[in-house]
């Protein structure tokens, strides 16, 4: 039972997520860019202009409209594909392990009050252990496919910041050996021409093994484990607070203790904002190990690990440089969230009625 239990929760989990990521994630795919890109503190400004964005950056209404505007409609879909497979293979994973540990918590739980401690049931810190082990392993699993996923959704990001500082750099040899203006406009004007390069799953993947092998796809992995806190942190408030909400509706309603797909949606919102804001910082970092290392062109915006990232951005961009595009993940991640375990609740739900129905199937037909 424990084990269609544990698979219940992770195919659940795996639909849930694809479904919650389909409807946010143009969201998500800003959001990464607002994380890569490089801003500069204004006393360090003169490092590098290329990589500077302006005094007030654009907001999330208006970049998506910008990226509509410049790549279409498909710009705010980059890496989809990969990111859904990533998705299912993220929430199966973690449900499913998230069920089989939490099944044995709950089994301890049990023994320990037949032997006289506690009261049977799983504490929050017993909560936040069994998150941690189904997060680790999910993250050890997937992390190359959200390497794949961030170097999509920032591609043209950095193809434009490239492109950039190829200009940059014409019109300051201009000016160094007074170039004719026309030959300078001939230049720049075959620099425009150029058309972007096709770039799907399998460049992004050559990409990455050409720049550091098979390491490369465990870019970001360091802050991606440590963020396992925030998943933690999500179902330990997530659990807690259900089970308050089932015990307070068993007192009010004589016995009943079911919730409602609406409640549900609510508490996961709340458990997600929790864990968002104090877990963003980490995020950053983690897209910007996984970004293309070319974003920003100066070597004091590439970073060769997880430290030395967090020492650059709070040497050059300052600690507002940890929460670029937090209010944006917050809207998609506690929409997300919130979807995720109404749909996964739902489905669980249903797979335990069919699951039951068919018993009875079954002992119909025996008897």
């Amino acid at each position: 039972m424990s084990e269609s239990n544990a698979i219940a929760n992770g195919l659940a989990g795996a639909g849930g997520g694809i479904i919650a990521q389909i409807i946010t994630y143009p969201l998500q795919a800003v959001n990464t860019r607002q994380q890569t890109e490089r801003t500069l503190k204004r006393n360090k400004q003169n490092f590098n202009t290329s990589a500077t964005a302006p005094a007030s950056a654009p907001g999330t209404l208006f970049q998506i409209f910008q990226v509509i505007g410049n790549e279409g409609l498909g710009g705010l879909y980059s890496g989809l594909k990969p990111s859904l497979l990533g998705t299912a293979a993220s929430q199966g994973i973690y449900y499913y392990f998230y069920q089989v540990f939490k099944n044995k918590a709950v089994a301890i739980a049990a023994a320990r009050k037949v032997k006289g401690h506690g009261d049977g049931t799983v504490g929050m810190f017993g909560w936040l252990v069994v998150a941690a082990i189904a997060g680790s392993l999910n993250v050890l699993c997937t992390n190359p496919i959200w390497v794949l996923v961030t170097r999509m959704q920032t591609h043209t990001q950095a193809e434009r910041k490239i492109m950039e500082q190829k200009k940059e750099a014409l019109r300051r040899d201009a000016s160094e050996s007074s170039l004719a203006g026309s030959t300078l406009e001939d230049q720049l004007a075959e620099l425009n021409s150029i058309k972007p390069r096709p770039y799907g799953t399998i460049h992004a993947a050559n990409e990455v093994y050409n720049e550091a092998g098979i390491v490369g796809f465990w870019k970001g992995v360091f802050p991606a484990l440590i963020m396992v806190c925030n998943p933690s942190i999500q179902f330990m408030i997530y659990e807690s607070s259900l089970k308050r909400l089932r015990e307070k509706r068993a007192a009010k309603k004589q016995g009943s203790s079911s919730v409602t797909a609406l409640e549900v949606f609510l508490v996961g919102a709340i458990a997600k904002l929790g864990a968002t804001v104090t877990t963003y910082p980490l995020l950053v970092v983690k897209s910007r190990l996984q970004a293309k290392q070319e974003i920003g062109g100066s070597n004091t915006l590439r970073y060769t690990g997880t430290f030395d990232a967090i020492l650059k951005i709070i040497r050059y961009e300052g600690f507002p440089g940890f929460y670029k595009g937090m209010s944006t993940k917050i809207v998609q991640s506690v929409f997300a969230a919130s979807v995720l375990f109404m749909i996964k609740e739902e489905l669980v739900k249903a797979f335990m009625v069919l699951t039951d129905k068919s018993k009875k199937v079954v002992l119909n037909l025996g008897s």
